[in-house]
């Protein structure tokens, strides 16, 4: 490292920090961008090399978002103001009862003080349904951010805020506040929530039951990576402490916090008067189907901030504001028929048919029941009255059961023995949720089977990415695996996006495709839970496919590394006769696979034959460069501590995962400790 740094770095450095935060904020608070994807990449990797090669990063560099090493826990924050919950209005005449009711406690005395005419002027905002969050900071620097928690203490979450691209890191284009507290509330849109949920749900994990719960959950993990992977948001409309600037009423802090970059509530007016208020609760109910959020109500806040202090809060709420409750998009209908729905990753999901029903201005006929457990904890049979509701104001589902207008003649709903599209067996694996179809050739999973199946790290068949796969399967040329070996050179010239060079390109790519490795071949089936380690695995301990063919979970799980799980997936694979077929079906085409694991491994031991590591912590090798170390000695790089694991390796500052080592009795080596079991005459 120089002993300094040049000025032209310094200002580079400084002018990509610039740069890239103004597009940042372009891109998640204006959702307007100047620039393509790929620029902002370039100039994001040519400031993360800077950074590097001259360790200097400003404290609001983009590329401090993402890379706190994981939390043990969360610290305990103490807000300087308290953060207070709001009352509820549940009808127009609660919200004119609130605006009677500040008018007497503002004596005549008090409006006079404050020029306050007849009608008092207040502000309306959507209710975002969401985890309400403070940013610190100081001198315009993000330095804390809490949880609201009790009100008066909180949880500190800045790391996983951090990660939310909205936030700024620092206040740019306002006068700077040597030190202010933003309260905000961070969300999920509906579209994310209903993805996240949908992600979960293959993977076998308990659903979120609504956006709200989704936010709070993302903002709640020790490991910022995984919030990081969730698309959140912000909107930011209060203040607590606040010292270096005035701010005399909530619109000009709006006013404020949306030159400074912040993203604001999608609406807030100004209006003087109940009648006006009442007026923009009805505009926002109007727009809560168009918005991409989840909106509960609106919130009313009276605009001046020296009328707010004048009026004071109660015990845990303040007089001057209140929130308003928009009434439930709910009804009441019968459920006709449950059928069975098959997703693309084989994931089936029981669908209610309902009798059609308006709810919210819309038609509902069919509403999701997410899986069996939630079936039977509802206990919804067939036949049944039930309140439907639209959750996130799109997606119907069923709230609850109306059993008291059962009349015995309604049926319960099983889970299905086999796919409802291709006929094959179905598997539930004990403490899971999902229910999947193992079929090889389901039509209903076949197209993301086989862009796993070509890809890089199995088959390698390079010109058959995602649109390549779509348009032959929409042209009929690929139903199944053992399509893609019948295909021709004259049949891709028929097809747009086909010339001359590029369709003999991807029939060579084929042609060289047929000859692959046991591991490859394993890893592109797509077995539930099956990666490429388990691939690897199961080719050094089985010489030929032929003898996994009907193999019994027992015997997978004599191989030390692999765990019933992954076993009883790859037993029900390998017991399908439609797989089997298909399998040998593709060898029949001409598919050659040569197996060089298991000869490597009855060569001779490797140094960590068997033996799983896991990292924590910063090493004096990148993590890469060590897990691969690893991994070439016969060893196995896992990313999580289980009873598994032989090794934890301790580099600096580590995480969460020391103590979970060490309350499993998990040895935990250093990396110069690594290099001697390594080279132990070194």
């Amino acid at each position: 490292m120089p002993e300094k740094i040049p000025e032209n770095i310094k200002h580079e450095i400084e002018r990509l920090v610039s740069e890239l935060n103004y597009h940042c904020y372009r891109y998640y608070v204006l959702d307007a961008p100047v620039i393509s994807d790929e620029e902002y990449d370039r100039l994001y990797n040519k400031l993360k090399k800077l950074e590097d090669d001259y360790s200097f990063i400003l404290p609001d560099s983009p590329t401090k978002r993402i890379g706190a090493p994981a939390l043990d826990k969360f610290e305990k924050v103490r807000h300087t103001e308290p953060m207070l919950s709001l009352d509820n209005a549940f009808s127009y005449d609660d919200v004119i009862e609130f605006d009677k009711r500040l008018k007497r406690l503002l004596e005549s005395s008090v409006r006079q003080a404050h020029d306050v005419e007849e009608d008092i002027e207040y502000t309306v905002e959507p209710k975002y349904d969401g985890l309400a969050i403070e940013l610190s900071y100081k001198n315009g620097l993000l330095y804390k951010a809490s949880t609201r928690g009790d009100g008066y203490e909180g949880e500190d979450v800045t790391p996983n805020i951090r990660t939310i691209k909205s936030v700024p890191l620092k206040i740019e284009g306002v006068k700077v506040p040597s030190e202010i507290d933003i309260r905000g509330e961070v969300y999920i849109d509906i579209e994310d929530f209903e993805r996240l949920n949908m992600e979960r749900g293959k993977n076998g994990e308990p659903l979120f039951a609504n956006p709200r719960n989704a936010a709070a959950g993302s903002i709640r993990q020790l490991d910022s990576s995984i919030t990081a992977a969730r698309r959140l948001h912000l909107a930011c409309y209060g203040i607590g402490t606040v010292n270096g600037i005035e701010l005399k009423s909530q619109i000009e802090l709006i006013t404020w916090l949306e030159k400074a970059r912040f993203p604001i509530p999608a609406v807030v007016k100004q209006v003087n008067g109940v009648d006006k208020v009442l007026e923009v609760i009805k505009e926002i109910e109007e727009k809560r189907n168009i918005f991409p959020f989840e909106t509960d109500g609106a919130v009313i806040k009276v605009n001046d901030f020296n009328l707010q202090k004048s009026l004071g809060v109660k015990t845990r709420e303040p007089r001057w504001a209140i929130a308003y409750k928009y009434p439930a998009h709910q009804g009441t209908t019968r459920i006709i028929e449950i059928i069975p729905s098959v997703g693309r990753t084989g994931v089936i999901t029981p669908v209610a048919i309902l009798e059609p029903v308006r709810i919210g201005g819309v038609t509902v006929s069919r509403s999701t029941l997410h899986n069996w457990d939630e079936i039977n904890r509802k206990d919804i049979r067939i036949g049944d009255y039930v309140v439907v509701e639209r959750a996130g104001e799109v997606i119907p589902h069923v709230v609850t059961v109306i059993k008291e207008k059962r009349t015995g003649k309604e049926k319960r709903f099983q889970i299905p023995e086999k796919c409802p599209v291709c006929g094959s067996k179905v598997a539930r694996e004990e403490g899971e949720v999902a229910v999947r179809c193992i079929g090889l050739d389901c039509p209903a999973q076949v197209q993301e089977r086989i862009r796993h199946f070509v890809s890089r790290q199995a088959m390698d068949i390079e010109g058959l990415g995602e649109k390549n796969v779509e348009l032959l399967y929409s042209k009929g040329l690929i139903k199944h695996f053992a399509d893609i070996y019948k295909l021709k050179k004259e049949d891709l010239l028929q097809l747009p996006r086909f010339a001359e060079k590029s369709a003999q390109n991807l029939i060579d790519a084929i042609e060289k495709s047929r000859h692959t490795t046991l591991s490859k071949f394993l890893y592109g089936l797509g077995i539930i839970h099956v990666g490429e380690y388990a691939a690897r695995l199961l080719s050094a301990n089985f010489e030929r496919l032929e003898g996994i063919y009907h193999i019994k979970a027992e015997k997978v799980m004599e191989i030390k590394q692999i765990g019933d799980k992954i076993a009883n997936s790859i037993s029900a694979f390998f017991n399908d006769s439609e797989n089997i077929r298909t399998i040998e079906k593709l060898k029949s085409l001409g598919l050659k696979i040569t197996n060089p694991d298991f000869k490597e491994k009855n060569k001779g031991k490797m140094p960590l034959d068997g033996l799983t590591f896991v990292i924590t912590g910063a090493l004096p090798k990148s993590r890469k460069e060590v897990e691969d170390m690893i991994e070439g000695l016969g060893g196995h790089a896992a990313s999580t501590v289980s009873k598994s694991t032989d090794y934890l390796i301790v580099g600096d500052e580590p995480g969460s995962k020391l103590n979970k080592a060490r309350s499993l009795g998990v040895k935990t080596v250093t990396y110069d400790e690594l290099l001697k079991i390594l080279n132990p005459n070194v």
